[in-house]
């Protein structure tokens, strides 16, 4: 009856026969997610931060093995803060900065993703996805512990579905048989395969990379020379025409990406034997023992839209990029963090159904980004010609005595928070002289205050961010509440280099996620709650 796709790291929703299996028709829900990923549990927690019911169904009881997803970038984690979630990752996770480029064996240059200070989290940490997952579910369990209205069904295969005007039809397989639910909105995060995307026919296109790449997972038993920082080869000693990629990440265990070829044997490849042979070659007298291997191939694809009438697509399930910049679980995030408040103010019905087109609209947007990023990379690093290649190591050999050359060199650019620049939901940008990093669009950037950070103080909610000026504590509009946070830059450089910049005062009117609706040098009541109705899709 179920065959599983993959052994679990870690087995904690286990099946247990739900109420609604009993029913001799089939029980509504508000919100049902396809897929306890980590796309599927954040928008989950988001919902139950809410309070709008949720239900997750999984196909498996729990978190499957490996590495996979491993680099978690600083947006990722401000969203998980928000979650409840971040402190857990950020401890156990590897912290790092600091990235450096070789060509063979000579470093080209390296280079830091956060050379300021004043920021609660870090540029990247390195953290298995089994981990960052577990962390996840332990923060719902909490939650449903708390009274949140989140369910979690393990075991729950989803082998069919009904598409109506009004609400889905959902036909679910369990070990003790099947059973249907409705739901009146859908959130697939099922995967790169996604089973809800095939049955509803729906497109996923872009361009297929044929290069294999073969991850090892391995635990180092002696003293390592390696430290705590991403270091990228192109054509290393070990393996001429080849790149390798090294991370460290929690209990020990390091990272190695092998770029293997085009035409391989895949099973010949996966011998332990040929999985030795080139870490040996690459680690020199290291004792290791193996964690965990696989071999990829990849692939930048999107659907053309990310809503269907009653369903949503999200992370892998809606947009697929090369691991070369570690977009593909960040960018699933920020697909949570979109879709959650959003469909949360529908639900609630303080927003008409229309905000709910602005997810397809941003999040394509960040895709198309994503995607643009991913296949440079990839690209750069798997030339596919001896033209390209040439050019290719000419700039890696230029990049390593003259700076201006090395913005060419792409290793993978690291993920960054997407800038909804121009998009439907934005109001003005009436701030004079203030900063372009949080101009209309763009998420929040931290800075020190009081005796914390403003990323523990935004978020969840409306709010008006307000320096040096005033305004009122609280202001209904039509029944989204927006409260004020109000600051001083006084005695605050980053503060003020961030949020005022030439300007003396600032009025920022901050969405539930972190994003920047508008802004101005002062308080108008009147030009805020046309920015709120902007924002909530409501002209």
């Amino acid at each position: 009856m179920f065959d599983d796709r993959y052994s679990l790291a870690h087995k904690i929703y286990p099946y247990q026969k739900a109420p609604d299996q009993e029913k001799a028709a089939a029980v509504r829900h508000p919100v049902v997610i396809v897929g306890g990923g980590p796309v599927g549990i954040a928008t989950a927690l988001d919902l139950g931060q809410q309070g709008v019911p949720v239900l997750v169904l999984d196909d498996h009881e729990g978190i499957g093995q490996g590495s996979r997803a491993i680099c978690f970038a600083k947006r990722s984690l401000e969203i998980a803060n928000r979650y409840g979630c971040a402190a857990p990752m950020v401890d156990k996770g590897v912290v790092w900065n600091l990235g450096k480029v070789f060509h063979r064996d000579d470093k080209v240059f390296e280079f830091n993703l956060l050379p300021e200070a004043g920021h609660k989290f870090p540029a990247f940490i390195n953290l298995q996805q089994p981990y960052f997952e577990r962390f996840m579910v332990d923060r719902l369990r909490k939650m449903q512990a708390e009274g949140a209205p989140i369910q979690l069904r393990g075991k729950n295969r989803v082998d069919g579905i009904e598409v109506h005007d009004d609400h889905v039809v959902l036909e679910v397989m369990t070990p003790d048989g099947p059973y249907k639910i409705e739901a009146d909105w859908l959130v697939a995060c099922d995967g790169a395969s996604s089973p809800m995307r095939n049955r509803l026919g729906h497109d996923f296109t872009g361009k297929v990379f044929q290069d294999s790449f073969l991850i090892a997972d391995i635990r180092m038993t002696g003293d390592t020379q390696f430290p705590t920082e991403r270091w990228f080869w192109f054509e290393p000693s070990h393996g001429q025409g080849a790149s390798t990629l090294l991370h460290k990440q929690p209990d020990d265990v390091w990272r190695v990406d092998f770029q293997i070829g085009w035409d391989i044997d895949r099973k010949e490849e996966m011998k332990e034997e040929n999985i030795r042979r080139r870490l040996d070659a690459f680690l020199g007298p290291v004792d290791y023992e193996i964690v965990w291997s696989s071999i990829y191939t990849f692939q930048c694809k999107r659907m053309e839209h990310f809503r269907h009438n009653r369903v949503f697509f999200a992370g892998d399930a809606a947009h697929q990029v090369s691991p070369f910049g570690a977009r593909g679980a960040n960018s699933g995030m920020q697909d949570a963090d979109n879709i959650g408040w959003k469909l949360g103010l529908v639900v609630q019905g303080r927003a008409p159904e229309t905000l709910l087109d602005s997810y397809s609209e941003e999040r394509v947007f960040g895709a198309d980004e994503n995607i643009l990023n991913s296949t440079r990379a990839t690209d750069f690093i798997t030339p596919k010609s001896e033209i390209s290649n040439i050019f290719r190591n000419a700039v890696l050999d230029l990049a390593s005595r003259a700076p201006f050359a090395r913005p060419l060199v792409n290793s993978g650019r690291l993920s960054v928070p997407c800038i909804y620049d121009g998009l439907s939901l934005n109001g003005p940008d009436a701030l004079t002289g203030g900063p372009d990093r949080t101009r209309v669009g763009a998420p929040m950037v931290d800075a020190p205050v009081r005796d914390g950070w403003l990323t523990d103080m935004l978020g969840g909610s409306f709010q008006l961010l307000c320096i040096d000026t005033d305004a009122p504590e609280s202001l209904d509009v039509d029944g989204i509440e927006v409260t004020r946070v109000a600051l001083t830059a006084t005695g605050n450089p980053e503060l003020a280099d961030r949020y005022l910049g030439e300007g003396r005062a600032a009025v920022y009117l901050m969405r539930p996620d972190q994003h920047v609706v508008a802004r101005w040098d002062s308080f108008n009541e009147a030009e805020v709650k046309a920015a709120v109705n902007i924002a909530t899709g409501r002209v």
